[in-house]
């Protein structure tokens, strides 16, 4: 629990050193917090830091536990590694939901499971394009998926477009709770489209990194990259792996896609600067 030889778990503020596996101390502090709060309305955040690389010196911490490699046939290869922690991580995310089924709390809980980013190193995104860190579709598309016995129907799939900008305004509504005021939200209620009665409000959509100076924005189905100091524009509606490049044949789309970036980034600029952050 540590990065590069510097204890990085904390307790509120304070700077904490425990022996164990982090998903399974972040695991425990989860059914901790439930125990302690669920005879009220509550919100739990649980961000595993699996299936992630370590950030550590120390080999023996670097890995899955044993009993968890040992579905695999016990190496200790990446993606042997990659499989046993997925495992141990569903594991307990079922363990969490075990619990909040012994409660009684099951049919007036949702449950949302979601990913950062698209799989890097070694994962097969296909037929998505890219990976981790990257504007395709493998880098940005990730899994969301909403459990709620009663309001939400089991096995519906959707390719509404949205984004984790959603999660708080749905939020306060499956809560009852009214917006902020004063404030411009970026995301959009996304319980009408989970009940059924409705669609995803998201349009459009505007990435970019820093680090590679990459660029990217969808607008509908039209998705502009520009990586590499090249650009270009893809159908996602009939093309999701990103595969063929429109943009000589379609100039007016990709020039309209790119001004809707720019004036993101417009917005954006204004808006700065933001913070404060913290220094750990």
């Amino acid at each position: 629990h540590e990065r590069y030889g510097i204890p990085s778990m904390f307790r509120g503020n304070e700077r904490i050193k425990e022996e164990g596996h982090a998903t399974d101390l972040f695991t425990r502090e989860a059914k901790r917090f439930i125990d302690q709060n669920h005879q009220r309305p509550f919100f739990l955040y649980v961000p595993y830091n699996a299936p992630h690389s370590a950030s550590t010196f120390d080999k023996a911490a670097r890995q899955a536990p044993e009993n968890y490699l040992a579905m695999y046939g016990g190496g200790l290869d990446w993606k042997t590694q990659y499989k046993a922690l997925v495992t141990q991580m569903d594991d307990s995310i079922g363990s969490i939901m075990e619990q909040i089924r012994q409660l009684g709390l099951e049919d007036n809980t949702m449950f949302v499971f979601a990913s950062d980013n698209g799989g890097g190193g070694g994962s097969d995104n296909r037929p998505l394009r890219g990976g981790k860190g990257k504007m395709w579709e493998g880098g940005l598309r990730v899994p969301l998926i909403v459990r709620w016995p009663g309001r939400v129907k089991e096995g519906v799939v959707t390719d509404e477009f949205a984004s984790s900008l959603e999660l708080f305004p749905t939020f306060l509504a499956a809560a009852g709770a009214p917006p902020p005021t004063g404030v411009k939200l970026d995301g959009y209620n996304l319980l009408p489209l989970l009940e059924g009665r409705g669609k995803s409000e998201r349009k459009e959509m505007f990435w970019y990194r820093t680090y590679s100076n990459d660029a990217g924005a969808r607008v509908g189905n039209w998705k502009w990259v520009s990586h590499d100091g090249q650009e270009g524009l893809y159908d996602l509606k009939s093309d999701i792996g990103e595969t063929r490049d429109l943009s000589r044949e379609r100039p007016e789309i990709a020039r309209m896609v790119k001004d809707r970036y720019q004036a993101w980034w417009k917005e954006m600029e204004a808006s700065e600067p933001r913070g404060p952050f913290r220094d750990y």
